[in-house]
């Protein structure tokens, strides 16, 4: 099942997995990523474990090609598995095992790597990529998207649609943008109009949520009170 894009933008230090499939919750079962470190996804018969055992591997300092080996050495069904990586000198690497059922394939530029499998062609891959490469004028995360668009329109998986997930992280140790689209007739229009909201609902107050340079966050109760009535909110916390 599945194909999907990671990625790493040197302008923020972000990095991203934006995926889709014909399967139930795909964002429960491919992206991994870490602050600092890279972007990972495991796919086809899904290994969660892989995960962050790449992640792991590139902390410690290995290159993409070495943490995927290390990993995959370890799973007796790595033939089953397609896992990708970028990591944060945008490096890449990706294993698309003997067994995993065609179309199958991956292809990479700087800073990013594309891979599926059961896919209606080579094509989606192809049109993903070009989109991703082409459309810098577009933010991250809505060129990820686009990206995948692409590829949709070019066949998608060839079973048909049903998920798609979102994630981008920067800083911290949990992801800025989680968005998932569990089940759905046209997962990535949903995922789209959901990151559309998350524009408009959370970007604006994410940098008063605790971070690592901020534990706390914004505490003010006067200042959070306001940002709440800017927001047309009539709410008051107690004292």
């Amino acid at each position: 099942m599945t194909w999907s894009i990671v990625a790493h933008d040197t302008a923020t230090g972000a990095f991203a997995a934006a995926v889709t499939t014909c399967n139930l919750a795909v964002g429960a079962a491919c992206p991994f990523l870490r602050a600092g470190v890279g972007a990972v996804s495991t796919q086809s018969l899904s290994n969660r474990y892989l995960g962050p055992v790449v992640l792991d591997a590139l902390a410690r300092g290995l290159s993409p090609e070495l943490a995927l080996a290390s990993a995959l050495a370890g799973d007796e069904g790595a033939g089953l598995r397609q896992i990708h990586v970028v990591d944060a000198h945008g490096r890449v690497a990706a294993h698309t095992g003997a067994n995993c059922v065609e179309w199958c394939g991956s292809l990479a530029g700087y800073g990013f790597s594309i891979a599926g499998n059961m896919l209606a062609n080579g094509k989606v891959l192809d049109d993903t990529a070009t989109v991703f490469a082409t459309r810098t004028d577009l933010p991250f995360p809505e060129r990820l998207m686009a990206a995948l668009h692409a590829g949709q329109a070019a066949g998608g998986d060839k079973r048909g649609r049903q998920s798609a997930a979102l994630m981008v992280t920067t800083t911290e140790d949990f992801a800025d943008i989680n968005l998932r689209v569990d089940d759905h007739t046209d997962p990535l229009d949903e995922l789209s109009r959901l990151l559309a909201l998350w524009r408009v609902q959370a970007e604006p107050g994410q940098h008063t949520r605790p971070s690592r340079a901020n534990p706390a966050g914004l505490t003010d109760l006067d200042a959070i009170e306001a940002g709440w009535r800017a927001r047309g909110a009539d709410l008051r916390l107690r004292r």
